[in-house]
């Protein structure tokens, strides 16, 4: 008698939703403590979807053994990471070099100010705000940004070895089959697009912007390939970066509005237009489902989370359409809400 009482207690809905949120803390801090191997490992797998055509390519075309094949395809994304960092480096030393006129606008920019708010009766100390301005570490600051993206270098070291063994392990032209073959063409689909759209978005943003005169054109240009990986917030951010550098850099009232509107349209455009006709049903995630997922991988892997929130949410609701008893979750992440 006890013991049927002991496993109808087990059985009850309390105690399935008990383990299910013990088990989800688990899960959660797992991620969390083994992030700076799973996150490069994630990372490696988005990038081999990349490498893998190109090995394939050079290998089945030009007939050459795997091995060579895997070391070609790496050069040659060695040699557009090395032009990229060149770029940047040069647009970095050339802002540092217009240091002292920067600083000098902002504090022209700060008596401005100051004489409106007075002309409304809001007096302010302009002469201390000056002060403090002029003591910013910015050279420093500019310094520190290079030091941490050099020191971001070891985790690339570590996606590297892990981008090798995956390609270099792969067979080309093989069928895939079951759930696996789903997950790679998803993820292969939202890869190609999501890419070929980033590209397209940090291209046109940074010809936009050079075309402007605007200084580190280039860095805003690749930061908005970047941050167009991150849905909906990754956008709006790109466009609002390069609105401080105008703001010193320009007199020109209309020119600081296009610098922000032009790539703005870019954005809208692609991102809201073209990107979702050539996406398709790729993720067949909610909107609403993406944008938890963002806060849930963003609190767990920081910035690089949020670059893999939609990816990894879209492979886990694959998993779960498979299994009839999580197939009701994948549906409502998907937005398909279960009839009463």
């Amino acid at each position: 008698m006890s013991e049927s009482r002991t496993d109808s207690s087990f059985n009850s809905p309390a105690a399935t939703g008990s383990l299910v949120i013990l088990a989800a803390v688990a899960l959660g801090a797992s991620l969390y403590f083994m992030r700076p191997v799973l996150v490069p490992l994630v990372l490696a797998i988005l990038v081999s979807y990349l490498v893998s055509p190109l090995v394939d390519l050079v290998q089945v075309k030009l007939r050459t053994p795997r091995p060579l094949a895997v070391v070609v395809a790496l050069l040659a994304a060695a040699v557009i990471l090395a032009l990229l960092g060149l770029l940047i480096s040069s647009s970095v030393s050339n802002l540092a070099d217009k240091g002292p006129l920067y600083e000098q606008k902002i504090l022209s920019m700060v008596d401005q100010a100051s004489a409106l708010l007075e002309d409304w009766g809001i007096p302010i100390d302009a002469a201390s705000i000056k002060t403090q301005l002029s003591e910013l570490p910015i050279a420093d600051m500019m310094l520190g940004t290079l030091n941490s993206v050099v020191n971001s270098l070891s985790n690339f070291v570590l996606v590297l070895i892990f981008v090798i063994y995956l390609v270099a392990g792969r067979t080309p032209n093989t069928q895939k089959t079951g759930i696996y073959r789903e997950i790679d063409s998803r993820i292969k689909r939202y890869i190609n697009v999501k890419v070929a759209a980033s590209a397209a978005t940090g291209l046109l943003t940074g010809v936009i912007l050079a075309l402007f005169g605007l200084d580190l054109a280039v860095v805003f240009g690749l930061l908005a390939f970047l941050l167009n990986f991150i849905p909906s917030v990754g956008s709006v951010v790109a466009v609002i970066l390069p609105l401080p550098v105008a703001l010193v850099q320009f007199d020109s009232t209309l020119i600081i509005a296009l610098c922000v509107a032009l790539p703005g349209v870019v954005q809208f455009t692609i991102g809201q237009v073209l990107e979702p006709r050539f996406m398709g049903t790729a993720l067949s995630l909610h909107p609403i489902t993406i944008l938890l997922s963002l806060v849930f991988w963003g609190m767990l892997w920081g910035v690089t989370g949020m670059l893999l929130a939609a990816p990894i949410t879209a492979v886990i609701k694959i998993v779960l359409d498979r299994i009839e008893a999580t197939r009701p979750i994948g549906a409502l992440l998907a937005g398909e809400l279960p009839e009463s």
